[in-house]
């Protein structure tokens, strides 16, 4: 037999691996081991330490399998294999062999943790609400409805015009009217799911700031009664807003968009689009009915007196006020970051807000509105300890399942999430490390605000494989399979932008320069790498119009319906035709490809069908022999092109490109793509 190939060796979580994929505790699976037919003679897997010999089960097109049968506990088990030929020993763990067992790099399976079948490679869509489509202006917010934030509420009369630097009161007009209406355009875009920006009642434009967390703010959905004065020009006091205050507190207008919600919902689901919401749970506004600074719900009929204003309120411990407690002229609590508009949550000092909480989270995955799951803003910083923010999160999943077992929970998270990524809390998270930050350093060697250039970064492939497989290994393997995957997104600047390696903000720069120098090439390679990436790639609304923009405010810009960069639509809609009709693009494994140049390899793979992705960023052509066996390819096969991209043109043409023993010989040009596909 001689030396391992160990290049041939493979296992992963999927279901191809692991049966039944969904274990639960105390249940018997059966886990497999790939190795090149012939090559190994015995087999063992090591199971939360203990060594267990494996059995040859069969073999197909130059593979063998190796199985055996074992019982999970009902906690976290570790795995890893070792591998033995004649004159060789080898340990294999996540992604790579070694002489010795590593079990930091283990296999892991959280018996009894199930994501969603549907968010597995879906294709989702990011929608920023007041700047996508304008479908009912009867709800546009007025100028001088009220005073937020040092400036007076302005409704923006030309839909093109850029966003200021900084007004949060500043309202395009966008509802979900609107995205009703757009709903055939998604649909035939191919997307999946829409995750919105905040959608509950607020007073800024990007909702953040909570104020009621049972309706959908009216400006958003549906205005029926709509009395009293706007502020003059002077006025800074809320308390004589009458006709915001109409607007928000009155039931017709709460509950009619809440209505509008529940059929926006049907819409999509009848279209086969999966939605999911925003929740901002670690802070709410100042705005917000529990504490009603503004004395907005003062005297309105059906609420309660605000925390702000009275010491005897039912909300006086949903926050953290300090001393001394000189009521009612305390302005004094705790904001997120210090923001006296963004009041953290005080959960520790209030089982009642925790419990108002789960309501709300159960709420809105139950009928009549029946989302498909939640976002999680800011999930880490929740709470004042990481112990109860681990309880909130685990009680918080228990609740939501048992409402919708089929929703979806998906954190925003910066850094290791693994801590909350053990089957108990969250689905998954907004894929940051292990997506948008290596994507943009290869491709543009851009930090994600535009705020930095790294040109060493871009196009360094050691650099992006070895960030991309520890930061991969962070995740069980279902979170990783539905992480949410985005080149842009309302936090950072459009990848668009970046690719023109301009360091600096709109205030800096201007608006024109975020649209100079931009490479539509770059941007190309990026839409088919985000499209044949294992997890759920997330469109942020008009990227696949070509938007640019720098970090926010100026990334979210309005969608130029009418106006869309035609190229980068359609290379969208191929690049989403081909992952959704290209099963292991959706479900199969993935594995780096090894080769001798600094050409990008990578495939994605089942049994049956094997997809190997090659992309070239440098600025010179590359001739590479890449080894496919990794992707279970067998030594001697026809692999034919599904898709090539090069010098702004796509080419569907079925090209034959033949793998001997094993290798692949190809040359490609500058910033160029090839997919090809593998049918066995």
């Amino acid at each position: 037999m001689g030396t391992i190939n160990k290049e041939a060796l493979f296992s992963d979580g999927s279901s191809e691996y692991i049966t039944p994929n969904q274990v639960m505790p105390y249940e018997a699976v059966t886990i497999l081991l790939r190795a090149e037919e012939g090559n190994v003679e015995h087999a063992y897997l090591h199971f939360n330490r203990r060594r267990l010999e494996m059995e040859k089960k069969e073999s197909q097109n130059g593979f063998d399998y190796f199985a055996v049968l074992v019982r999970a506990t009902n906690k976290e088990c570790s795995y890893l294999f070792e591998v033995q030929s004649d004159c060789e020993t080898c340990y294999y763990q996540r992604n790579f062999a070694s002489p010795n067992p590593e079990w930091d790099s283990a296999f892991k399976l959280v018996p009894g943790f199930d994501t969603p079948e549907w968010i597995e490679g879906a294709v989702m869509y990011q929608i920023f609400t007041d700047r996508f489509c304008n479908g009912d202006s009867g709800n546009n917010v007025e100028t001088r409805e009220y005073y937020y934030n040092y400036a007076h509420s302005d409704e923006v009369e030309m839909w093109s015009r850029h966003p200021s630097f900084s007004h949060v009161g500043e309202f395009y007009g966008g509802d979900l009217a609107g995205v009703i209406k757009k709903l055939d355009y998604l649909e035939e875009l191919g997307i999946e799911a829409i995750y919105f920006n905040p959608l509950f009642v607020s007073p800024s434009y990007h909702k953040y700031d909570t104020q009621d967390y049972d309706y959908i703010d009216p400006h958003f959905g549906v205005i029926k009664e709509a009395e009293g004065s706007l502020l003059s020009e002077m006025e800074t006091d809320n308390r004589k807003a009458e006709r915001y205050i109409s607007k928000v507190t009155r039931k017709e207008n709460l509950e009619a968009s809440n209505e509008l919600f529940a059929k926006l919902v049907e819409e999509a689901h009848k279209r086969g689009i999966r939605v999911i919401l925003d929740g901002v749970f670690n802070h709410c506004g100042s705005f917000h009915k529990w504490l009603d600074r503004e004395k907005i719900y003062d005297n309105q009929p059906g609420y309660e007196k605000g925390a702000y204003g009275y010491e005897d309120s039912p909300y006086r411990n949903y926050f953290l006020f300090h001393q001394p407690n000189d009521w009612p002229d305390n302005k004094s609590y705790d904001g997120w970051w210090g923001f006296d508009t963004l009041p953290k949550l005080s959960y520790e000092t209030s089982i009642q807000l925790e419990d108002e909480i789960m309501r709300i989270a159960a709420k809105w995955v139950s009928p009549p509105y029946n989302a498909d799951g939640w976002r999680l803003d800011v999930a880490a910083d929740l709470g004042t300890s990481e112990e109860y923010n681990h309880y909130f999160w685990k009680r918080f999943r228990k609740v939501v399942k048992q409402a919708n077992p089929d929703a979806v929970i998906i954190a925003e998270h910066y850094g290791n999430p693994s801590a909350w990524l053990r089957g108990d809390e969250w689905d998954s998270i907004m894929n940051y490390d292990a997506f948008m930050e290596p994507v943009s350093y290869y491709l543009t060697g851009m930090e994600k605000h535009s705020d930095e250039f790294h040109p060493e970064l871009c196009g360094n492939t050691d650099y992006f494989k070895g960030a991309m497989d520890w930061h991969m290994k962070q995740f069980l393997y279902p979170s990783l399979n539905c992480s949410m995957n985005q080149l842009s997104n309302h936090d950072h600047s459009r990848f668009l932008t970046r690719t023109n390696q301009k360091v600096g903000r709109v205030a800096d720069l201007g608006y024109q320069a975020a649209e100079e120098g931009i490479r539509k090439d770059v941007m190309m390679e990026a839409i088919l790498l985000q499209m044949t990436w294992p997890g759920a790639p997330t469109l942020y609304y008009g990227d696949e119009a070509g938007l640019c923009g720098f970090t926010d405010p100026d990334n979210r810009r309005t969608y130029p319906w009418g106006k869309e960069d035609k190229q980068i639509l359609e290379a969208y809609k191929k690049a989403i035709h081909l992952r959704k009709n290209v099963t292991a693009l959706k479900h199969g494994s993935f594995t780096f490809l090894k080769g001798s140049t600094s050409l990008l390899g990578y495939a994605r793979f089942t049994r049956e069908q094997q997809v190997i992705i090659l992309l070239n960023h440098s600025d010179f052509a590359l001739t590479d022999h890449i080894s496919v066996q990794e992707a279970g390819v067998p030594k001697t096969a026809k692999l034919t092109q599904r898709l090539y991209f090069h010098d702004m043109e796509f080419s569907e043409i079925p090209v034959t490109y033949e793998v001997r023993d094993g290798k692949l010989d190809i040359s490609l040009p500058k910033k160029s793509v090839v997919i090809l596909v593998n049918e066995l």
